[in-house]
């Protein structure tokens, strides 16, 4: 379990930088060499695969050498845990919401 939170932080702190999550929105897309992937970004190329390598090592993308081409692709796993988080977690709130307005309309009914 503890190894899941640490790979779930990292995809949180991924996914917290609109850099990265522009490239995660292209790569689902389909995959994309590094050089189509920077072309939208107004930074030096090896600012730009520092994101590459945080998307990389929380295992959101994979890359691949082909000649002198390196291309990534979404991996869409780790997407799934972090939704199942979420969900969870909104859920949660949803029933603690609900009690909590049970608890005022028995208030309310009380003071009639």
């Amino acid at each position: 379990m503890p190894n899941q939170q640490i790979q779930l932080d990292r995809v949180f702190h991924a996914l917290g930088d609109p850099t990265r999550r522009a490239v995660i929105r292209r790569l689902g897309q389909g995959p994309a060499p590094v050089g189509e992937l920077a072309r939208p970004f107004k930074m030096a190329l090896p600012s730009f695969m520092q994101h590459l390598a945080a998307l990389e090592k929380c295992g959101l993308v994979r890359s691949r050498k082909t000649g002198r081409v390196r291309t990534y692709q979404l991996v869409p796993k780790p997407l799934k845990a972090a939704e199942k988080w979420m969900v969870e977690q909104r859920d949660l709130w949803e029933r603690r919401l609900d009690q909590l307005d049970d608890y005022l309309m028995q208030m309310k009914e009380k003071e009639k």
